[in-house]
């Protein structure tokens, strides 16, 4: 990444951002305005929002107008995703959103240092790059890809890192859907503490 992004916050690179329904995890079903940043260097192989991964391609955007934008719509709740959006000091951004009323969630791979102030963490944690200890013990749900049988041993080693009251979830990656959801299902059954997450969204065709 090559473009200088302000450290305090206040510019940011938007990929998109749009009202929808939160598709997986805890908070499935709920409605909430996703906020979108570019930038990433975790690179896993199977992302299904590669173009995020360029920050130099989205436009700085102030972070008074994502707010602006997030507060035109009913649900208070927004999700902060990317590509990986603690590469970017979130301080100003979450801190003008609870001034509005407005929860705030992210979505991160945990391998850059947590900043904001956040309602609920979903660490989401990729083998390229390990998080750090700081977004472990802060991670309100642990979410799992399971692309293949490798995976579940991985998944525990990282269950052992969290706090105790994090929640477990195991989600098959999208293209193998059919191959691993009956392995994830008789683990889970095995191993109740995990639980599924599914990408309801694309079942639901929902943006």
């Amino acid at each position: 990444m090559s473009r200088q992004v302000p450290e305090d916050g206040r510019l940011l690179p938007l990929m998109e951002e749009f009202y929808t329904i939160q598709g997986e995890g805890y908070h499935t079903g709920k409605a909430a305005y996703f906020i979108r940043l570019g930038g990433c260097d975790v690179g896993c192989h199977w992302c299904d929002v590669k173009e995020s991964w360029d920050a130099d391609i989205h436009p700085l955007t102030t972070s008074d107008t994502i707010v602006e934008h997030a507060q035109a719509h009913p649900a208070r709740t927004v999700v902060v995703t990317g590509g990986e959006p603690l590469i970017y000091n979130l301080d100003y951004l979450t801190q003008q959103l609870k001034e509005q009323g407005i929860s705030t969630f992210l979505e991160t791979s945990g391998a850059y240092p947590l900043t904001g102030d956040w309602d609920w963490i979903c660490l989401s944690p990729k083998k390229f790059k390990a998080p750090r200890p700081d977004v472990l013990a802060a991670a309100g749900e642990l979410k799992v890809i399971i692309f293949n049988n490798s995976d579940f041993k991985w998944a525990e080693e990282h269950a052992a890192l969290v706090g105790s009251s994090c929640k477990l979830y195991l989600q098959p990656e999208w293209s193998k859907v059919a191959e691993v959801t009956p392995l994830i299902v008789e683990y889970v059954k095995k191993n109740p503490r995990w639980e599924i997450s599914l990408q309801t969204h694309k079942y639901l065709n929902i943006p």
